[in-house]
């Protein structure tokens, strides 16, 4: 798939676990690993601003497009 997740490299920024993220945002631990994993098919927007509101951050530092070669 060519769009990244790199959610677990701006946890590690903010120094936040993911138990602590899903707290905060109210999602499952099992599906924030699903998507901090690179396993999701999809992201809801409402979840996606959640995330960036948690972490201070942009979507666009935490997803990645990757070009296929």
């Amino acid at each position: 798939m060519p769009i990244r997740v790199t959610l677990d490299v701006m946890m590690a920024k903010r120094k936040m676990s993911l138990n602590e993220l899903s707290e905060k945002v109210e999602v499952t631990l099992s599906n924030l690993s699903i998507l901090k994993t690179g396993k999701a098919k999809a992201v809801r927007f409402s979840t996606l601003e959640a995330i960036c509101k948690a972490l201070d951050c942009q979507p666009g530092d935490i997803l990645e497009f990757i070009e296929e070669v």
